[in-house]
């Protein structure tokens, strides 16, 4: 084909508020990068890359904010212990539940969460 998915980027209002969500979740993300406009995480064969909206306006020439639910990030746990106690420890940390964990009809246990954009971040096994 000639292509492949490299790099999955996510727009922020707060680059730290951001890496701080993604850090509770699991990825290891050096405190010096909060202040930096681009910031790249290596996840397996993909990198997951958090831009400002300002750099965005200055790449794209102008930024409006989106609505609606585009793109599902979806991440895979270990059991569906892990996925609970991730669940749990996202909510103790304040940020917001979307779906408790429930076991789908289609045989995955799942949860859902919400970033401090907004962004709707699934979990599952």
């Amino acid at each position: 084909m000639g292509i492949k998915l490299d790099m999955v980027g996510i727009v922020v209002k707060d680059m730290k508020k951001a890496l701080d969500f993604y850090r509770v979740l699991g990825f290891e993300i050096p405190e010096n990068k909060n202040e930096e406009p681009h910031v790249e995480v290596e996840q397996g064969s993909v990198r997951l890359a958090f831009d400002t909206q300002n750099m965005i306006k200055e790449i794209y020439g102008e930024w409006e904010e989106p609505s609606g639910h585009r793109v599902e990030l979806a991440f895979l746990c270990d059991d569906k212990e892990a996925l609970n106690n991730l669940y749990k420890k996202i909510i103790e940390h304040g940020y917001v539940g979307h779906r408790e964990p429930w076991d789908a009809f289609w045989g995955q246990r799942y949860a859902i969460v919400k970033d401090p954009d907004g962004n709707l971040i699934s979990l599952f096994v």
